[in-house]
C-alpha cells in the first residue's frame, strides 16, 4: 500500500483508509468487526476513521484492535453519540472524548474531529459565526496540550459553509464528504484549495458518492417517475455507463481510482462492511492510476452538471425499491413564531 504524508501532520498514512462507519453493519453484526479490522491491517491500511456518532463503530474498531499490537492511526470526531449530548457544555464534550477512548481501548487519540461542524443549524457548535469560536474549541486545545489528541481535524459535508472554519487555521486535518467524486466536485472550488493554503491534511470521504456512484442504476433512470434528480444528471450518468462499459471499470472501481489520483488529497476512505468489499477496494487501489484519455473522458461527463442540481437528495434513493413513492422534499421554510 502507497503511503502520503498528511498535510502538516507529518503523519505518513496509507493512500487507502479505512472508513469505519459500517464495521458492525455486516451479516455478523459486531462480530465481523474483528476479523474485518485485521483485514484491513493486512493489506497496509494504517489509517482508521470513526466517529462517536456512528453508532457502534468505536466498539467495533475498539474490539478488533484489542489483541493488535501493528501500529495504527486512529482518527474520531466528536458528535452527539446520544440526546445527553450538548455542544455548548465543555464538559460533556469531554466526557464523549473519554468514552471514545474508552471504547477504543486507547489512552491517546491520534486525530479528533469536529463532527458536522459546518452545519450549525444541525449541531449548535459556535459562540458566532464569524470568529467560529465556542466551547469545542476551548477543549480541542486543552486535549492537545494534555497530550490526549495529537492533531485536530474537520468533517464536514458542505461546499461552502465550511471554508471559514478551514481559513482559521485552526485545525490540522480536514475530511471532506458529498462534495468530491468524479461527477461531483464543488469542493474543488474553495473547500481543497484553502485547505491547501492552510497546509491541512486532506482525506476524502464518499468517492462513490453515497450510493450514486456505488452501482448503475439503468432501469431505475428509465422510471416515468424519476423525480429525484433532473435531466441532465440522468443523461450524465448514462454517459458514465457507457465508459464504464467501454472500458470494462465496474463504476465504483472507476470512483475509487479517480479519487486516488488526487494528488492533493493524503488519503481516501474506503467504507466496506464486509472483508470481500475491502479486498476489491484495495485492488483497485493496486491496479494503479486511470489513463489520459479515461480521465480526460471523465472530466467531460463531469462537465455535463458542474453543480449539484437543487432538490437533488445527497442520499441515493435507489436503493429503495418503491424510490420513486418516496415523500420528499420537506418545508421550503420554517417559520418562527
Amino acid at each position: 500500500m502507497k503511503k502520503r504524508i498528511l498535510g502538516r501532520t507529518g503523519l505518513e498514512v496509507s493512500e487507502l483508509s479505512f472508513g469505519a462507519a459500517f464495521v458492525t453493519a455486516g451479516d455478523e453484526g459486531s462480530r465481523g468487526a474483528p476479523p474485518l479490522i485485521r483485514e484491513v491491517l493486512d493489506s497496509g491500511i494504517n489509517l482508521i476513521d470513526t466517529s462517536a456518532d456512528y453508532g457502534q463503530s468505536e466498539a467495533g474498531v475498539g474490539e478488533g484492535l484489542r489483541e493488535e499490537n501493528r501500529p495504527v492511526i486512529l482518527c474520531t470526531k466528536i458528535g452527539p453519540r446520544d440526546k445527553t449530548f450538548n455542544p455548548r457544555s465543555k464538559k460533556n464534550l469531554r466526557k464523549t472524548v473519554e468514552e471514545s477512548l474508552r471504547l477504543l481501548g486507547r489512552e491517546s487519540i491520534d486525530i479528533l474531529m469536529i463532527h458536522e461542524p459546518d452545519r450549525p443549524a444541525q449541531i449548535d457548535w459556535w459562540d458566532d459565526l464569524r470568529s467560529f469560536r465556542g466551547p469545542v474549541v476551548d477543549l480541542l486545545t486543552e486535549l492537545k496540550d494534555e497530550g490526549i489528541i495529537r492533531f485536530t481535524g474537520l468533517g464536514g459535508t458542505t461546499a461552502y459553509e465550511i471554508v471559514p472554519l478551514i481559513a482559521t487555521g485552526f485545525y490540522d486535518v480536514l475530511l471532506t464528504a458529498f462534495n468530491y467524486s468524479m461527477l461531483w466536485r464543488e469542493a474543488e472550488l474553495e473547500v481543497i484549495p484553502e485547505a491547501k493554503k492552510q497546509n491541512m491534511g486532506i482525506m476524502l470521504g464518499s468517492p462513490t458518492q453515497q450510493g450514486w456512484l456505488a452501482h448503475r442504476y439503468d432501469d431505475q433512470l428509465q422510471s416515468a417517475n424519476l423525480r429525484q434528480i433532473n435531466t441532465p444528471r440522468k443523461r450524465q450518468l448514462l454517459e458514465l455507463y457507457k465508459l464504464v462499459d467501454k472500458t470494462g471499470i465496474p463504476i465504483p472501481e472507476l470512483s475509487l481510482r479517480w479519487a486516488l489520483m488526487n494528488s492533493d488529497s493524503a488519503t481516501v476512505l474506503t467504507g466496506a462492511k464486509k472483508i470481500s468489499q475491502l479486498r476489491q477496494n484495495v485492488k483497485a487501489a493496486g491496479d494503479g492510476p486511470l489513463s489520459r484519455e479515461i480521465m480526460g473522458r471523465i472530466d467531460e461527463i463531469a462537465a455535463m452538471v458542474p453543480f449539484r442540481p437543487f432538490e437533488e437528495p445527497f442520499l441515493c434513493p435507489f436503493y429503495n425499491p418503491e424510490f420513486d413513492l418516496i415523500k420528499r422534499p420537506g418545508p421550503a421554510v420554517r417559520f418562527e413564531r
